[in-house]
């Protein structure tokens, strides 16, 4: 399947009802099952993710599998390894290419019962679920932090409890936070114990009525679209000083000012891009205001599932930035930095990597193809981070559009309902 897109030619006035939080549902589903819960769990995402994990955790199935759902693999390893029974865990072929030995090696330092029932370090795993007697390990703090999270969401149902030391450099620290603030939410006791160190204390959970926020990264999307569309207006106006287009809002409903989601702090970073964010008692309202900066610089350690979006943004916009703390993106659903680059330069942008986990662009171009077609690597950020460039070309055509549903099934009807064309 292949889409083209083609941007609006009227003003827009858009009010978009984003999906539910893929990070906050996932971390919900576990804990409430957890508890035993059978209170109601409002405003689920409805995507692929949140789906396998549902799926999952119903009908105590002996064979699971969690197709290109990252997140569910790693939660549902440490779930399904304090809760009893013997299942297979598996996913697609990507899936089985991805790493999960530090989880497994650290559930086992607890006493987890988990095989290989491929090849050794990665999916499919055989996990014998049990009563865990271990309590204290060690990871490195530049793993991925839904191996942190994954162990700290059975901390509260071990006998002793979880201490869990993290050395060297922690990578997404909003994660973890974000996973230490649900556990409290569902009634367990987690915190920082040091700098380096969090204790998940003993005692488990409760069953309690929870309601998920709107997902701050399906938001940054349509913050990158206002950021385009001021360019494209910018542009149009020679010799004027840019004021923003005030006819052009953009309206996403379900986010909260106070959010528990890292990814928040990109309304911060679009600011800079010129996109001004009100929050309302609906959500946010997102207006242009100011001039661009002329160059951004950002480590985004913290916030790397908004990487693509911020650097298709600032090449088409023109901006030349350097972007840091990106090693994780290797290992995502494709090798995003790989993607990024090669996905870049069929629009026309040179952008370089430097040692795995910096990208960066000081507005070298290349020859750009006549008719380009973007891969998505069946990663959904990459079809979502490149559609809105057809606001700056003439139109984009995007292939496996449908790989959106991973986070964002109504995306591309949001799109249309903005005024956007889209053609199969």
């Amino acid at each position: 399947m292949r889409y083209t897109v083609s941007a609006p030619d009227v003003p827009m006035h858009a009010a978009i009802r984003l999906p539910a939080s893929k990070s906050i549902s996932n971390r919900a589903l576990i804990l409430h099952a957890l508890a035993h819960g059978r209170q109601a769990l409002c405003n689920l995402s409805d995507c692929d993710d949140t789906r396998v994990m549902v799926r999952a955790l119903q009908g105590n199935p002996e064979h699971i599998d969690i197709m290109a759902a990252g997140t569910a693999m790693r939660f549902l390893t440490a779930y399904l390894s304090v809760t009893p029974g013997v299942r297979i865990i598996t996913g697609t072929q990507r899936m089985q290419q991805r790493p999960i030995r530090i989880l497994t090696d650290a559930l086992r330092q607890l006493g987890a019962n988990i095989e290989y029932a491929g090849d050794e370090g990665f999916p499919p795993l055989r996990i014998t679920g049990s009563e865990l007697q271990g309590c204290e390990i060690s990871l490195a703090g530049n793993v991925s932090s839904q191996y942190i999270s994954a162990l700290l969401m059975i901390g509260a149902v071990l006998p002793k409890g979880l201490h869990l030391h993290l050395t060297g450099c922690i990578i997404s620290r909003p994660y973890i936070d974000l996973t230490l603030k649900l556990i409290r939410d569902f009634g367990g006791c987690a915190e920082w114990s040091s700098e380096n160190s969090i204790t998940v204390y003993p005692g488990g959970y409760r069953d309690v009525p929870f309601t998920v926020e709107s997902d701050w990264s399906a938001a940054s999307y349509w913050y990158q679209i206002l950021a385009l569309r001021g360019n494209e207006e910018r542009k149009t106006r020679s010799g004027e000083s840019p004021k923003g287009n005030e006819e052009e809002t953009i309206e996403l409903l379900g986010l909260f000012p106070h959010s528990y989601q890292g990814d928040s702090r990109g309304a911060e970073i679009f600011s800079r891009l010129g996109v001004h964010t009100e929050y309302t008692d609906k959500g946010v309202r997102l207006t242009l205001a100011g001039t661009p900066v002329d160059r951004l610089e950002e480590d985004m350690v913290d916030i790397p599932d908004l990487a693509q979006t911020f650097v298709v943004t600032c090449c088409l916009m023109n901006i030349p930035f350097r972007f840091t703390g990106l090693q994780s993106l290797k290992i995502k659903e494709t090798d995003r930095i790989t993607a990024l680059i090669a996905e870049l330069r069929k629009l026309g942008y040179a952008v370089r990597s430097e040692q795995d986990s910096i990208l960066l662009w000081e507005g070298e171009r290349c020859p750009a193809e006549s008719a380009p077609v973007i891969a998505t690597y069946e990663d959904h950020r990459m079809a979502m981070a490149f559609a809105p460039a057809c606001i700056a070309l003439p139109q984009i055509r995007i292939d496996e559009p449908q790989v959106v549903s991973k986070s964002y099934p109504g995306y591309w009807e949001d799109l249309k309902q903005a005024g956007f064309t889209i053609c199969h």
